[in-house]
């Protein structure tokens, strides 16, 4: 390792930046000229006389109000775009290379199939990485017989599963994806005998290893556990014990399965990684930490070491707390209908944000430094105070203590100490060990949220850390991706719920952030708080102006008003930015189109339910859930996906306000344009009778669901006259309204 060489280095996007500031700052401008509209409208006289009046304008000025502001905290994350490169040739050797403890995490093997989960946990144990250094832990939140019997396959595979990616240099070790994904990288090994004879084999012991994990799962079905809330703390260890020095080592691999009690809190996500956190403490006590979903596997062996090109930079890893990297997926179709693979985040958000003190911490694929979790002066803690905040346990404390000097017995000794510290561990793994301890709170993983991630990352941003955003040209992790509308609107609304619960909290961005970060970094996060919030925009631009449409209110300038053209330029304004940002990051006009659509889809269902998830628990009508994300893989739903085409095999309770919506805009549109030919106001009424018809074109999916498919993805025709006989109701009751 030359020391005068960088390990990594930072380009800032100057092209982006003059763009994104130079468009800000039009937009600025035309949004003031709005404003300065719609107040000087309210100092008319008339208006306050005219109830039909007044309140229209009044919803369609507060929602350009809520919008605006969402808009111009999202330019935050456009002010200063970088880009990172490292070089991870420059590290030092591997006997100077730190420890790396990986956390993964399943719930449900119904919903996050074993096969899956155990590749995840082949490719983490295969990665380009000191196999004495790296220790691989799965936590079995469902506590099921068919995780840890899969995972003691996976061990059993692993025995010559890493020998064979070790010896050939195998650039893909997640064995799924190896042998059935089609991706070439050992072309330059073809030509060799004994590599082509070692693959087959390989492959024939990885189908006897896939044939047992799927025979458990069907025996699974029959012997399911009912006791999932219910069960005591689980833990096995699985080490290499061989001493022979031409043997390739296995990294150490765990399963634990935490105490659950229906009478005490698990705290989700969250409450298993702080497990995890203490758990290796007493095995490995890594300094760093590689936090993984269960479906997310390393697609790149070189990751850990990409991540320790930030982390063992002597001028940024003092304050460095975490590096991340992109979530990228691998069923991912040519065209993403649901935009699944989040393009505008790990393309350009997470690129501006870490312009200023870093990206946030997305919820996998990120390096965390141990200490960052526990604090910074932990080391000056008197032992008393940090049995206060860290529990009970003394020997968890040494490793709080000591950091890596600590040396686990477990790792060097047998027989009763080995019973004790297992103990130890299960004590640690307990529902009851955070009682009165400050975890959850201000050590570990934060539990004041469903969105772990957001709110730990603030914290730490607040505390005066900071991290990285490492994007490089191959994904270094590649996990599963939503592929059906239902999976959509259930993810978005629970990380929407999750988000405004923070931004509501005492962690509010624009308050508590504002006095421990700069401007733009508590800016970005509050984007994200309160970005659900657009659904009042969303459902008022949906619905108000075709109802004054319907009542011949005009609530926009007339075609020949100057404002005219403000309002024109705003709305050209962000559909040319949006193109101008899909196209730069390598997608196409109907990625633009599919991204317009989905959005309106999600801020009206999605961000409507998330935002009165959290309104029923603030009130005590609602208790905290956690809704796992679907990753088996439906057959005929996946065509559906594939060929481009919308599921809709959905609750009622999702489809019906977006049916309704269609059909008012119909209704609306046809009335628009009757009254453009038999009345001639068209000037006046251009503005609504456009935004119908950009809805309906926008949302043709849905206009086609209801009427013309008749496949088993369509709108049932049930949902379609519910939502038509609600709107005839509600039109009738507006119009008798409209007559007083």
């Amino acid at each position: 390792m030359d020391k005068s060489l960088p390990l990594h280095s930072c380009h800032v996007q100057k092209l982006s930046l003059i763009i994104h500031r130079t468009h800000t700052s039009l937009h600025s401008i035309a949004i003031s000229f709005l404003l300065y509209y719609r107040a000087s409208f309210f100092f008319q006289d008339t208006i306050w006389t005219t109830p039909k009046l007044l309140f229209p304008w009044l919803f369609i000025s507060s929602s350009e109000l809520v919008i605006s502001f969402i808009w111009l905290l999202g330019q935050a994350y456009r002010w200063r775009p970088v880009t990172r490169s490292v070089f991870p040739e420059r590290l030092p050797g591997d006997e100077k290379l730190p420890s790396l403890d990986v956390f993964i995490v399943t719930v449900d093997p119904e919903k996050e199939p074993t096969l899956a989960v155990m590749n995840t946990v082949l490719s983490a144990m295969a990665m380009d990485y000191p196999a004495e250094k790296l220790h691989v832990y799965l936590s079995d939140d469902g506590c099921s017989y068919l995780t840890l019997k899969g995972l003691r396959e996976a061990w059993a595979f692993a025995k010559w599963w890493i020998p064979f990616c070790t010896s050939y240099k195998i650039g893909n070790r997640c064995p799924e994806a190896y042998f059935f994904g089609g991706e070439d990288l050992d072309s330059d090994l073809i030509c060799n005998d004994e590599f082509k004879i070692e693959r087959e084999r390989l492959k024939e012991r990885y189908e006897i290893f896939k044939y047992r994990v799927k025979e458990y799962a069907r025996i699974g079905e029959k012997k399911a556990s009912n006791h999932t809330r219910d069960h005591p703390a689980i833990i096995e260890v699985m080490r290499d014990s061989s001493n022979d020095t031409m043997h390739v080592r296995i990294p150490l691999l765990v399963y634990v399965s935490r105490e659950k009690r229906p009478s005490y809190p698990h705290h989700f996500k969250a409450g298993a990684l702080n497990v995890l956190q203490r758990v290796s403490g007493m095995l490995s006590n890594s300094p760093y930490i590689l936090v993984l979903d269960c479906d997310m596997y390393c697609n790149d062996p070189t990751a850990a070491r990409r991540a320790m090109c930030f982390h063992l930079d002597p001028k940024i890893s003092n304050s460095l707390a975490f590096v991340q990297f992109p979530q990228r997926f691998r069923n991912i179709s040519k065209n993403d209908i649901y935009d699944s693979q989040l393009r505008s985040v790990f393309s350009v958000q997470w690129q501006g944000v870490d312009g200023q003190s870093g990206p946030i911490l997305s919820g996998t694929g990120f390096f965390m430094k141990r200490l960052s979790l526990c604090g910074k002066d932990i080391i000056k803690e008197d032992p008393t105070n940090l049995r206060q905040a860290f529990g009970p346990s003394n020997e968890f404390v040494k490793t709080l203590l000591q950091g890596e000097n600590y040396k686990p017995n477990m790792m060097t000794t047998g027989g009763d100490k080995t019973t004790l510290l297992l103990e130890e561990m299960k004590l640690l793994a307990s529902c009851s060990y955070e009682i009165g301890t400050k975890w959850g709170q201000e050590v570990g993983f934060l539990y004041g949220s469903i969105v772990e991630d957001y709110l730990t990352g603030f914290t730490l941003h607040c505390k005066g850390w900071t991290s990285v955003y490492c994007d490089p040209p191959r994904p270094q992790f590649l996990g599963c991706g939503t592929t059906t509308l239902n999976d959509y609107f259930i993810q978005n609304m629970r990380w929407s719920s999750g988000l405004v619960e923070v931004g509501i909290s005492k962690y509010c961005p624009l308050m508590y952030g504002l006095f421990h970060m700069s401007i733009f970094q508590s800016m970005c996060y509050a984007e994200l708080a309160f970005s659900p919030l657009s659904f009042l925009s969303s459902w008022c631009f949906a619905t108000i102006p075709q109802l004054c449409l319907l009542n011949g209110i005009h609530v926009y300038p007339e075609v020949s008003s100057r404002f005219f053209t403000i309002i024109s330029f705003l709305f050209l304004s962000v559909l040319s930015k949006h193109l101008y940002e899909v196209l730069t990051t390598g997608g196409s006009l109907k990625t633009w189109i599919n991204e317009q659509r989905i959005w309106m889809m999600k801020s009206i269902i999605s961000h409507l339910y998330g935002c009165a998830y959290v309104l029923l628990k603030r009130i005590g009508i609602s208790e905290a859930r956690f809704f796992t994300t679907n990753k088996v893989e439906d057959d005929g739903q996946e065509n559906l996906y594939q060929k481009g085409i919308f599921d809709f095999q959905t609750s009622t309770t999702f489809l019906a306000p977006m049916a309704a919506i269609i059909v008012l805009n119909m209704v609306s549109f046809l009335v628009g344009i009757a009254r453009a030919i038999f009345i001639g106001d068209l000037n006046k009424m251009f503005a609504q009778v456009f935004i119908s018809f950009y809805i309906l074109v926008i949302n043709y999916p849905i206009v086609q669901g209801m009427v013309t498919r008749n496949d088993k993805g369509r709108i049932q025709s049930s949902v379609t006259a519910l939502s038509t006989l609600f709107c005839v109701v509600f039109l009738a009751l507006i119009y008798v309204i409209s007559l007083y």
